[in-house]
């Protein structure tokens, strides 16, 4: 028997589609002269952010740029990456944002699967556009984007530079919702632990979703000042690029990471909040005092990468800045948990808050679910703090799928929850804490490295026999890669021959900063012990390793 609650219709008045497309247009109604945009001298205020992101978008569609097509970028955080946001699925496509920290290859790789048909490139990195282009086999238009704050030359090599391009553009362009929330918004790439990069899509609908969750999850003031220390091309900024016009509040760019700058710009412009991995809150706490600007308001840093030590947490509070830590992976949006504080903590000693703050916590504000289960059964484990089990998500803050790729995306969604890799346990007040990896996952500054993929590259080394590659504490980067090696007999290279080789062959960030040349511990079967490699390189890190 159909009910009447059933009989009653889903119309154009009381459905719509989600997307942060229409955060932007509600900004620019409301706060049409406040800034959306700070960077250097220059300022953009709401109306004029969507009136430029509707040129963007009229020009993109002029190039024959539609649904699905995928529009790339090679940007540092600069307004243009911030547009693109907004621009790119107001044309209907999809946008892909490149790390900058890659290599040539690893990139041409990407502008080929996901066959990119438009390349925004600062003058930053043209010469690493240049060397990833020719590598590809179709036609890209390439578009420059110059910026009076980059104070190197100003290489170019695309068609047009992106202001001249988007002054051609119609500031009245219509631009719709897409007919279903479900479809792609973003495009970005996680590293795999074997292969290439797997291609993450978010829909319309994450993106929304989650958007609205970071303000819920940080506690976010209305028309907030937000610092991007954080890279773009994080997993779209963590979504706060679209945050940001939820929230109608006023992005500050950050070309490069610096501690003064950061200081600066935080006072100048009374920044609220900020994000990113420890080594910028590291790096702010160990600058020189006469490179610190007075912090007399309240700031708040949602840190994730790596779970805070007590100095983090002491040495941000001393300057003046709380800290949030959230847990995530580029298959959730970036964060889908935190540690969420509760009363009492901050009477606790720095020791025992950072024990508390170190775990992933508990679900993200709008996440359905996140729970440690046991993969064989997918039965929640007992939250004892002892049973292992590994993190799982599930809810609108997961991804759509890996592009071109049904088998790992299979894989993942078993079960119908997704599979993080990451095994934890579940405490008794029922905040999950990471134990493992079940991903040869290293995180360095923030950027996962595989360690398979440097493992690859040695192997490649016409001296190496055997590599492991493990994660060696750091106190700057919280974790680097260390290399253990044995050669084949008769004949020799040197530890630093080795790291010579891996840097032609990598990106710098994933070239091991420690190598090693022993004999690997291994099982009966001849499996490589990594279990003790990692104490070993724990020695090392203490200085207790011969």
């Amino acid at each position: 028997m159909v009910s009447a609650y059933d009989e009653l219709p889903r119309t154009p008045a009381n459905f719509v589609a989600l997307s942060p497309l229409r955060y932007l247009d509600r900004a620019a109604y409301i706060y049409p002269n406040q800034n959306a945009i700070i960077h250097g001298k220059r300022r953009i205020t709401w109306r004029e952010k969507y009136n430029r992101c509707r040129q963007f978008a009229n020009q993109l569609q002029k190039l024959g740029i539609g649904k699905n097509d995928t529009v790339s970028v090679l940007l540092p955080n600069v307004p243009a990456m911030i547009e693109a946001h907004f621009a790119v699925p107001m044309a209907g496509a999809v946008l892909n944002t490149l790390n900058t920290r890659l290599d040539a290859k690893t990139l041409a790789f990407m502008l080929e699967h996901a066959e990119s048909k438009v390349l925004l490139v600062d003058p930053e990195f043209t010469a690493l556009a240049t060397e990833a282009l020719a590598l590809v086999s179709q036609d890209i238009y390439v578009i420059d984007v110059a910026d009076a704050e980059f104070e190197g030359e100003d290489k170019r090599i695309g068609q047009i530079e992106y202001e001249d391009w988007i002054a051609q553009g119609d500031a009245n362009f219509e631009w719709h919702l897409p007919q279903d929330e479900w479809d792609a918004i973003s495009l970005s790439y996680t590293s795999g632990t074997t292969g290439n990069p797997k291609g993450v899509v978010y829909h319309h609908r994450g993106a929304y979703i989650n958007a609205a969750s970071n303000i819920i999850a940080c506690g976010m003031t209305p028309r907030a000042t937000y610092l991007w220390t954080l890279p773009l091309f994080h997993c779209n900024g963590w979504c706060f690029a679209w945050t940001m016009a939820a929230n109608g509040g006023t992005n500050v760019c950050l070309r490069k990471v610096d501690a003064e700058l950061i200081f600066k710009l935080i006072a100048e412009h009374k920044v609220d909040y900020f994000c990113g991995a420890p080594i910028v809150l590291s790096m702010l706490i160990n600058a020189p005092e006469e490179k610190k600007a007075k912090i007399d308001h309240r700031v708040e840093v949602m840190v994730a990468g790596a779970a805070p030590p007590a100095a983090i947490i002491e040495g941000m509070r001393n300057i003046g800045i709380n800290v949030t830590h959230v847990y995530g992976l580029t298959e959730t949006y970036g964060p889908s948990a935190l540690c969420a504080s509760q009363a009492g903590w901050s009477d606790l000693s720095i020791q025992e808050q950072a024990q508390l703050h170190s775990r992933q916590g508990v679900p993200y504000p709008l996440q359905d679910g996140m729970k440690v289960l046991d993969p064989d059964t997918m039965q929640e484990v007992p939250h004892d703090g002892q049973t292992m089990g590994e993190i799982m998500f599930r809810g609108n803050i997961v991804m759509k799928g890996y592009l071109k790729n049904p088998e790992a995306t299979a894989e993942a969604f078993a079960g119908g929850w997704f599979h993080t890799g990451d095994l934890a346990v579940c405490q008794p007040d029922g905040y999950a804490k990471i134990t493992d990896r079940s991903k040869d996952v290293i995180i360095s500054g923030g950027e996962n490295i595989s360690s398979l993929e440097v493992e690859e590259v040695l192997y490649q080394h016409p001296a190496v026999l055997t590599a492991a590659v493990v994660a060696k504490p750091d106190p700057r980067w919280q974790e680097v890669p260390c290399a253990f090696i044995e050669l084949k007999e008769g004949i020799t290279a040197s530890e630093e021959e080795i790291m010579e080789f891996c840097r032609e062959h990598l990106a710098r960030f994933k070239v091991p900063k420690d190598v090693v040349i022993t004999e690997i511990p291994k099982t009966s079967t001849g499996k490589l012990q990594k279990f003790v490699l990692r104490e070993w390189a724990k020695e090392r890190a203490q200085g207790e390793f011969s």
